[in-house]
C-alpha cells in the first residue's frame, strides 16, 4: 500500500509510474498536466501505442451510458497532450472515427483509481511495455526514476480499515459560535487528507443523543463566503447549533467539491457557467455525482467515542453511509443557510438530483426525494440562527 500512496505523489507532479499485473507492465500517466514531450516519452519507454483511459461518468458524457466501469479507448493515430485532454475533460469532445473502446482491465481501472485519489481528472495515457523495453523500463526502476506498484493494492486505495485514520494532534481553539471547543486533527494513511474533528462543549455533558454535523471542505464558501453555495453558513450555523445543545461534535472532512478537490470544483464552475447544473459539470469531467466516502467520519467517531447521534444534515446519503457503518443515527435536525440569487439553481439541484431534504425551504411541497426513511424519527426544527 505505501508504494501506491507514494505514486499519487508522482501523478501529481506530472511523472509517469509503472503498474504490474500477473507479470503484465504499463506505463500510467496523467492526462492531467500532459505535454507532447512527455507523451512522446512515454512512448519511447513503453515501446507500443499508448491507449486513453477514460473513467465510466466521462463515457457517459462522451455519450457512451452503457458502461459501469473504465473505458481503454485505443485511437489511431493518436492525438497530440491537448486532444487528449480535450477528450479527457471539454464539454464538447467527441472521439474520433475509428477509435476503439473496450472495457477497462486491472491495470486501466487501478490507474483511475490512483488518480480520482489524487484528486487528478480520471483520465491516463497508459503504455505497456513492450518485451524489448524490458531492460530499460528494469534500469529505470533500479535507478530510482520509476515507481511500480501492483494493481491489485491499487484497487484498494480508500478502503478504510484498522490503521487508516490516526489522531495526530489537538488544541483547544475557541470558536465565536461556540467558545468551548477543541480542535482534534486526524490524518490518513496515505498522508495527502486531514480532517479535523470540531469538539464542542464538555463531552461529559454531552445529551445521550450527540448531535454531529458532517462538513465537507469548501474553501470558496467557508472562507471567502462564495455566493455560490450556502456552505459557509452551513457551517456557521452547524456550530451553533450543536452548542446550543449541550455540545458534540462537527466533523471538517477534507472533501473539497464532494470529494473531487479544488481544482476539479473551479473545473466544474466553469461548466456551470456555460449552462450545466452541478451534477452534470461534474460527470462532464470524468466524476460521480458524490466521489465522498463517508467511512472516514465513522472512524472519526469511533474514535472519539461516539456511537449514537442526532445528525445535522439535509443529506440523505449521510444518514444512510452512517447507519451501515453501525453509528445509531437516532434523528435527523435539517440545517439550512440562505437561499439567495446566486445559489437557487444549486440548491434545487441538490433536492431534485441528490434528493436533498429541502423541500420546506424551497419551498416544493411536492418534491418526490423529501420523505423520511421509515427506519429514521422526523427531523427537529431547522437549524437557522
Amino acid at each position: 500500500m505505501r508504494q501506491a500512496e507514494r505514486a499519487i505523489f508522482d501523478l501529481r507532479r506530472g511523472l509517469p509510474i509503472l503498474v504490474r499485473d500477473n507479470g503484465s507492465t504499463t506505463l500510467i500517466q496523467a492526462v492531467e498536466g500532459l505535454d507532447d514531450k512527455a507523451l512522446a516519452e512515454l512512448q519511447a519507454l513503453g515501446g507500443s501505442q499508448p491507449r486513453l483511459v477514460l473513467s465510466s461518468h466521462r463515457m457517459a458524457a462522451l455519450g457512451f451510458g452503457d458502461t459501469e466501469q473504465p473505458a481503454a479507448v485505443s485511437l489511431s493515430p493518436l492525438p497530440d497532450s491537448k486532444g487528449l485532454h480535450d477528450l479527457a475533460c471539454m464539454r464538447d469532445a467527441r472521439l474520433p472515427d475509428g477509435a476503439r473502446q473496450a472495457p477497462a482491465g486491472k491495470v486501466d481501472r487501478a490507474a483511475i483509481r490512483l488518480l480520482s485519489h489524487a484528486l487528478l481528472v480520471p483520465a491516463a495515457v497508459a503504455c505497456d511495455v513492450a518485451a524489448a523495453q524490458a531492460g530499460r523500463v528494469e534500469a529505470e526502476m533500479a535507478n530510482g526514476n520509476l515507481l511500480v506498484v501492483d494493481a491489485d493494492i491499487a484497487l484498494k486505495l480508500g478502503a478504510g480499515g484498522p490503521g487508516a485514520l490516526n489522531r495526530i494532534s489537538e488544541a483547544r481553539v475557541p470558536l465565536a459560535e461556540a467558545e468551548n471547543s477543541r480542535f482534534v486533527l486526524f490524518r490518513e494513511a496515505d498522508g495527502v487528507h486531514e480532517h479535523v474533528a470540531v469538539v464542542i462543549g464538555d463531552p461529559a455533558r454531552w445529551p445521550e443523543d450527540v448531535p454531529v454535523r458532517l462538513h465537507s471542505s469548501c474553501l470558496t464558501g467557508d472562507l471567502f463566503g462564495s455566493l455560490r453555495c450556502d456552505c459557509g453558513e452551513q457551517l456557521r450555523r452547524g456550530v451553533a447549533a450543536i452548542n446550543a445543545q449541550g455540545g458534540g461534535v462537527l466533523l471538517y472532512l477534507s472533501q473539497e467539491g464532494r470529494g473531487i478537490g479544488l481544482a476539479n470544483k473551479l473545473r466544474a464552475y466553469g461548466l456551470q457557467d456555460e449552462g450545466l447544473d452541478t451534477i452534470d459539470a461534474d460527470q462532464t469531467i470524468g466524476f460521480s455525482k458524490d466521489e465522498r466516502n463517508f467511512r472516514v467520519a465513522h472512524e472519526m467517531l469511533e474514535q472519539l467515542g461516539v456511537s449514537r447521534i442526532l445528525l445535522l444534515t439535509n443529506n440523505p446519503g449521510k444518514v444512510e453511509a452512517l447507519q451501515r457503518a453501525g453509528i445509531n443515527v437516532v434523528a435527523r435536525q435539517a440545517i439550512y443557510g440562505e437561499v439567495t440569487r446566486q445559489n437557487q439553481r444549486y440548491l434545487a439541484t441538490k433536492a431534485a438530483r441528490h434528493g436533498h431534504w429541502l423541500h420546506e425551504l424551497l419551498d416544493e411541497q411536492d418534491e418526490p426525494s423529501s420523505q423520511q426513511p421509515e427506519s429514521l424519527p422526523a427531523p427537529e426544527a431547522a437549524a437557522r440562527n
